[in-house]
């Protein structure tokens, strides 16, 4: 369960090391990517009911509009 400290240093380097070998185009897109997969924060933090809820009030407001 736990890691001796010598294999989580060991660890931690080659995180590291294989961060910084990317190209920085590279890890610019996979953090761009990891921002387009995260949920909404109406979903993250209430759950899909005020989701659907904040969803059909913005619909019904464009709908107004036109």
């Amino acid at each position: 369960m736990f890691m001796k400290t010598n294999d989580y240093v060991k660890y931690i380097t080659q995180t590291f090391v294989q961060y910084i070998d990317q190209p920085r185009d590279e890890r610019k897109r996979l953090r761009h990517e990891r921002k387009q997969s995260k949920a909404s924060f109406w979903y993250r933090w209430f759950g899909i009911l005020p989701w659907v809820l904040y969803s059909e009030v913005n619909k019904r407001k464009n709908k107004s509009k036109r």
